[in-house]
Parts: C-alpha cells; sequence; structure tokens
C-alpha cells in the first residue's frame, strides 16, 4: 500500500522517477552530443610521425542525435583518462540534428563538408588496450562518456568499437 501511494503521490506531483541500472562501462549524461563511435587503433603499425604515421587514422565520432537543435562544437571537449590528453574545440562547429564530426589525429585541414576536424597533433589520443573517452560540455559538464577495453568490446578486432548506433 505504501508503494502505491508514494508512486501516486509522486505521479501527482508531476515526477516520476526510474532507476535504471547502466553498465559499468557507460554513463548516460542529458546532451544531444554523444559519442558514436571510436577507431581507437590505427590500422596498420602505430606510428606518431607527422609525414609518414597513421595517426590520422585514429578518430572519434560524435553524433548529434537531437531531431530538432543544431549544436556549435566550440568549447566541448574530448579527453582520455589521463589529463594531459585532451583537445578543445576552438572554433565553430555546427551539427545539425542526426549530424556527425569525426575528430582525427594528425593534421589537416577542418571540413564541415567533410565532417571531420583535426587535433593537429600526431600524436595517438587513445590506448590500444583500454582507455576512457570522455565528452565535455562548453560548461564543464559531462555530455558523455564511455570506457573499453579490447578484448571485451572490440569482438571483431578492427580497432573500431560502436557505443551509440
Amino acid at each position: 500500500m505504501r508503494i502505491r501511494f508514494a508512486l501516486a503521490a509522486t505521479v501527482a506531483a508531476g515526477t516520476l522517477a526510474v532507476v535504471v541500472s547502466a553498465p559499468a562501462q557507460a554513463a548516460e549524461y542529458s546532451s544531444a552530443l554523444k559519442v558514436k563511435g571510436v577507431q581507437y587503433d590505427a590500422p596498420g603499425r602505430d606510428s606518431n610521425s607527422c609525414s609518414t604515421g597513421n595517426s590520422k587514422s585514429e578518430y572519434v565520432t560524435i553524433k548529434n542525435y537531437s531531431r530538432t537543435a543544431t549544436v556549435n562544437l566550440r568549447g566541448y571537449v574530448v579527453k582520455d583518462t589521463t589529463s594531459s590528453n585532451r583537445f578543445t574545440f576552438r572554433s565553430d562547429h555546427y551539427l545539425g540534428p542526426g549530424d556527425y564530426v569525426k575528430l582525427r589525429g594528425g593534421h589537416g585541414t577542418d571540413s564541415d563538408a567533410k565532417n571531420v576536424v583535426y587535433r593537429q597533433n600526431c600524436n595517438f589520443l587513445w590506448n590500444n588496450d583500454k582507455d576512457t573517452i570522455y565528452l565535455y560540455k562548453p560548461s564543464g559538464a559531462h555530455a558523455d562518456t564511455h570506457a573499453y577495453t579490447k578484448s571485451r568490446d572490440d569482438r571483431d578486432g578492427n580497432g573500431y568499437i560502436t557505443f551509440h548506433g
């Protein structure tokens, strides 16, 4: 009887809290932007040489999952477990509903038409065995976080993991 009364009182007040258990590697935050996936292990032998390396082949895909809102990436931060490996979007880059951007390593020219932003840094951002990807809003609030382990999450061994479809 108490459970029904508490539920009825909560519904009557206009709020209903639902407790959902999520896996330890994923946390849900209220944000239109989410990490869609990560190419954490660039194909080939890792080399962070700016002239001959493959750090451009390592990327994280960030998608706007809103059905109506356009989001400007300026001020958003992507980082891994260590505080020194981070990237802040310094320029305007607008993602319309359903649009995405690939944040790539290496040097290149950012392009809205090609949905790509380069870190302008040839060092790899993601560890090949395990890491955590953090996406922060310009306010500093969490937008999305995902931890991965190669042995657990990369079933086909291609170095790419999908988090949100």
